[in-house]
């Protein structure tokens, strides 16, 4: 991992959650055990070598944790630790904050495309 910048929590925070799928990784972990073919189904578009990456840094960091069974073929089984267990309200707050607010973005491109389309029939001039 590339080294820190400032003294500040969150710095490290943001480099292990960082990117396009550990935060989804998480959220779908959230749901139970998971297999890793389970977490290719969920993220179709990551490649192999990207989620087997992903995987390990989350592991590193304490958030998963890998059970691997006996027997052939070999089973492994990611699931969060409890640690991963606290980044779920978090994660689901930051869900819900994108829903409200791109809510509230349409709503006002709506409105002010209404505005647009209003004015320019009472002014020919406004373009």
């Amino acid at each position: 991992m590339k080294d820190l910048v400032s003294r500040c929590p969150i710095e490290e925070v943001m480099q292990i959650l960082s990117g396009r799928w550990p935060t989804l990784l998480i959220y779908y972990l959230k749901e139970g055990t998971k297999r890793f073919a389970d977490l290719r189904r969920d993220n179709p578009t990551i490649s192999h070598k990207m989620l087997t990456m992903e995987l390990r840094k989350l592991q590193e960091a304490g958030i998963v944790e890998r059970t691997e069974f006996e027997g052939y073929p070999l089973r492994v089984e990611y699931d969060l630790t409890a640690a991963g267990h606290q980044l779920v309200p978090l994660i689901d707050a930051l869900g819900q904050w994108w829903e409200t607010t791109s809510d509230k973005d349409e709503e006002s491109e709506s409105s002010s495309s209404t505005q647009k389309a209003s004015n320019s029939t009472l002014d020919p001039h406004v373009t």
